[in-house]
């Protein structure tokens, strides 16, 4: 994490021990993903002051070879999993984009999302594993210094999402609130909530460039069987 996402966090009250002492709390056990020199790749591609949505998740892929440090991201040689494949189905029936045949979800950090989930670490097949281990003490100060700077669209998908929408200031933002996309909620409210065109409406108000949600690469698996 650079020095500016440690000095967000410093300004909220989150010392850089704090965070180094998570780290080795969740790597204490075996088997936790993401890898840990992938755990803070969310904030590699951009500085705060150039964060325009934050999408927020609850927490990683806990199938071996999946989590990237990208919320609902995987690598591109990897199937992409049935939450992502519902984004992709929103994004296509809101946006009118071609069909991602990619789960990197690299190019929308590229353009100022960070892609974060509320927890960073899980254990292997053990979903929600480490939602008590203090992530969201993180969480929280980068999603409260981020609102304070205005002009960001923060997109809660899920429950575990949408508790941090106390900490977000009102004024000059965006909260765009929806069900989780797994194929277990999807259908109540996911499919239809159009999360990208209304990211980019309030973007374009604010005189902000919008987002290329369009994903153009290509691998060997396709999004459906």
């Amino acid at each position: 994490m650079n020095k500016n996402w440690v000095s967000l966090l410093e300004n909220e009250g989150v010392a850089k021990d704090d965070v180094n002492a998570l780290l080795e709390k969740a790597y204490a056990e075996e088997h936790v993903f993401p890898p840990k020199n992938a755990v803070f790749n969310a904030f590699k591609y951009f500085d705060p002051k150039e964060c325009k949505v934050v999408i927020l998740g609850q927490d990683p892929y806990h199938g071996v070879g999946q989590a990237n440090g990208l919320s609902f991201s995987v690598n591109s040689d990897c199937r992409i999993p049935p939450s992502l494949r519902n984004i992709y189905k929103e994004l296509i029936s809101d946006c009118g984009c071609e069909m991602p045949q990619s789960g990197n979800l690299e190019p929308w950090a590229e353009q100022g999302v960070l892609l974060l989930n509320a927890v960073l670490t899980v254990e292997e097949a053990k979903a929600g594993s480490h939602q008590k281990l203090g992530w969201q003490l993180l969480t929280s100060a980068i999603i409260k210094g981020l609102s304070k700077q205005k002009g960001v669209v923060f997109i809660l998908l899920g429950s575990w999402a949408q508790k941090f929408a106390e900490g977000i200031n009102l004024e000059g933002n965006c909260i765009i609130e929806s069900v989780h996309p797994s194929p277990l909620s999807a259908h109540r409210g996911f499919f239809g909530s159009e999360i990208f065109s209304k990211s980019n409406i309030f973007l374009s108000s604010i005189n902000k460039s919008t987002i290329k949600w369009v994903i153009h690469q290509t691998n060997q698996y396709e999004l459906f069987n």
